[in-house]
């Protein structure tokens, strides 16, 4: 990529990410978040402390200031990686992706349907990013075979993923109150609400029921639930069955299934991690930058 070009690509970055908060915005109305469709008046101040007034431009410019180039920094090395990633045809198997977002998964707390999709996305391009920019800072540092075939027979189960799932539930003495539960939940009442109303498990109840993301394979996870959870959909609720400690109603926030891998699937990436552990290089684009010649604002 020539100079003239990445500089082009700069640039427009530049202006269409940062320059819009900047203070030379001349519109009295400002958005400042989408999803809420919050507006202020740029010509009125941010806040106000004792009477002295913070103002529209002096917030800016402090968000310029702390945070523009370090903003900046972030969006081209996204692009250093993106463009040789693209030019050596450094693709990322969907199976490594849908482990980590597995994982990913496992350290959350709750989240609705549409949360996880836009949380997804962005986890999905986060792993993509990491696992090129590790390739590309190790492609030239091999590691012997006999190594990685000791590696992996040492520690090759730590690459797979057990499968889990993330439940709450409501649990009562009888039949008659869970089906009361699972009519309120049809006329569109809160799982989370019902569960601190009438939930008999004080361990979970005052957090809406939540269970957590709980291995299929763990002795926490009752025989009863992991049965009616794997033929449930994500999202939903179930019918009142009889559990362990009475009767339950469970909601299934999300299935994750087992992922393994074989010495050849897992091997490339499990090579570009004990490389990088051997070159002593963190995972930083910025050695990359002068194969495209990155020229920006902040200096060479």
């Amino acid at each position: 990529m020539s100079k003239k070009l990445l500089l082009g690509i700069i640039v427009v970055l530049l202006v269409t990410n940062i320059a819009s908060l900047l203070f030379w915005n001349q519109e009295e109305k400002v958005v400042i978040s989408e999803n809420e469709n919050a507006e202020i008046n740029s010509r009125e101040p941010v806040a106000s402390i004792a009477g002295e007034e913070i103002s529209y431009q002096d917030w800016m410019e402090g968000l310029r200031t702390a945070h523009g180039e370090k903003r900046l920094k972030t969006m081209i090395d996204r692009k250093v990686v993106n463009h040789l990633a693209e030019e050596e045809n450094i693709e990322i198997d969907e199976k490594i992706i849908e482990r980590d977002i597995a994982f990913l998964y496992t350290m959350q707390g709750v989240m609705t349907e549409e949360e996880s999709a836009v949380e997804e996305a962005r986890w999905r391009d986060d792993i993509i990013y990491r696992y090129q920019l590790e390739e590309l800072l190790t492609r030239d540092t091999s590691i012997p075979e006999e190594e990685l075939q000791n590696y992996y027979n040492r520690y090759g189960d730590q690459y797979n993923f057990s499968s889990s799932v993330q439940l709450s539930h409501i649990l009562v003495n009888n039949f008659e109150t869970a089906e009361k539960i699972v009519a309120e939940l049809e006329e569109g009442a809160s799982f989370h609400l019902l569960a601190r109303e009438y939930s008999l498990d004080e361990e979970t109840k005052n957090n809406g029921g939540y269970m957590g993301s709980i291995y299929t394979s763990s002795q926490f996870l009752p025989n009863s639930y992991e049965t009616i959870a794997l033929e449930m959909e994500d999202h939903s609720y179930s019918e009142p069955f009889r559990a362990e400690n009475g009767v339950a109603v469970i909601y299934l926030h999300k299935k994750l299934p087992s992922i393994e891998f074989t010495y050849e699937e897992i091997k490339p990436y499990m090579e570009s991690e004990l490389a990088l552990q051997e070159i002593g290089q963190t995972l930083t684009a910025d050695p990359l930058w002068e194969q495209v010649e990155v020229e920006w604002i902040y200096g060479e």
